[in-house]
């Protein structure tokens, strides 16, 4: 007999398929985010924030003491 379905990947062909587009998504991903293309998110405390904003000369010393004093 024929095979009429002309088709080149059967019902496991398609999921080893999908499995195998998924694992390179996944390898990609990993890849962009070690190398700084996808940053994840980061949580900054209010302490962590303070710290730069002083280091980048937004506030004096006596600002960064005040409000740490309410922070903490």
């Amino acid at each position: 007999m024929m095979d009429w379905d002309q088709s080149y990947f059967g019902p496991g062909g398609i999921i080893m398929f999908i499995g195998f587009l998924l694992i390179i998504a996944i390898g990609a991903y990993f890849v962009l985010r070690n190398t700084n293309i996808i940053k994840p998110l980061k949580n900054d405390t209010a302490l962590e924030i303070l710290k730069e904003r002083y280091a980048r000369g937004e506030i004096t010393k006596n600002d960064f003491e005040k409000i740490k004093k309410d922070i903490l």
